[in-house]
């Protein structure tokens, strides 16, 4: 499992420099936007984030499961909750806070989707499920997933900028928004499920 985790980190080093990168360019051109812009663009993106991530750690739970048999449901519904909910809102949530915080940004603050805005989040995290129930593919919405949680990370720091911006904060943003992504959708979408799946197989 650990090699596991290694490979694909290193095999997602480049990918998450890119979302970064993508993050930044986003952040120079829509940084002064209103909060509420923001906000809203924030509940449009972590939501999808969560959708996503919960079909892809589900389907990788149940693609990797020998001898399927429908009373692993439960455990597959329970990989996919959480492995979502619970990753995505340590990567567009927490970890962007804490880059906040460290920065003494103005408007700091958390936002916990599946508290928030719970009717929308938490339904979107089963729908992931059950799609994944009847169709598993993982490369194409892994993608997708990453590049949702690099955004959303992004909108979650704007909110807490007040207007104009110093350029070496771009460089401490970037760094987070590598971090908030690169290891927490790792884990989520590829070790995470692994580690429901029995060794033998």
């Amino acid at each position: 499992m650990l090699k596991i985790i290694i490979r694909e980190l290193k095999k997602h080093i480049p990918f998450a420099i890119f979302g970064a990168s993508t993050g930044i360019v986003i952040m120079v051109i829509l940084y002064y936007f209103p909060i509420r812009f923001s906000y809203n663009i924030f509940y449009t993106l972590h939501p999808l984030h969560v959708l996503l991530s919960a079909y892809t750690t589900a389907a990788m739970y149940k693609h990797n499961t020998a001898h399927w048999h429908k009373n692993k449901i439960w455990i597959m519904i329970l990989v996919g909750y959480f492995g979502s909910i619970g990753i995505a809102t340590l990567s567009d949530s927490l970890i962007p806070y804490l880059g906040e915080v460290l920065l003494d940004l103005p408007n700091r603050g958390i936002h916990l989707g599946f508290i928030e805005r719970w009717w929308l989040v938490n339904p979107l995290a089963f729908a992931g499920i059950i799609i994944a129930y009847f169709k598993q593919t993982t490369k194409i919405p892994h993608a997708g997933h990453v590049l949702l949680s690099t955004w959303a990370s992004l909108f979650h720091i704007i909110m807490a900028l007040g207007g104009s911006i110093h350029w070496s904060l771009f460089i401490v943003i970037f760094l987070f928004l590598f971090f908030s992504v690169w290891i927490p959708c790792c884990v989520s979408d590829i070790a995470f499920p692994l580690v429901f799946v029995k060794r033998e197989n």
